[in-house]
């Protein structure tokens, strides 16, 4: 894969600023009273923020692995 050395250095910058944000922000939707019911079990609020989490992460690991093939040549 041919990347100019910048593209592939912003690549790989910003899938690490999302695999580095991403969990930050889960652990704190996690301690919000709307991520759990009465009962303890999860609410939509949670679910809904555990998927977006999930799905920036995978986003974020695949950029950055793009971005490092893109240096690798």
């Amino acid at each position: 894969m041919q990347l100019p050395v910048f593209a592939a250095l912003v690549l790989i910058i910003a899938g690490v600023w999302s695999l580095v944000v991403w969990p930050q922000f889960l652990r704190r939707v996690m301690k919000d009273p709307r991520a759990r019911d009465a009962a303890g079990k999860a609410t939509r609020f949670l679910t809904v923020h555990v998927v977006l989490v999930s799905i920036s992460m995978v986003l974020g690991l695949a950029t950055a692995v793009i971005g490092v093939l893109g240096l690798l040549g």
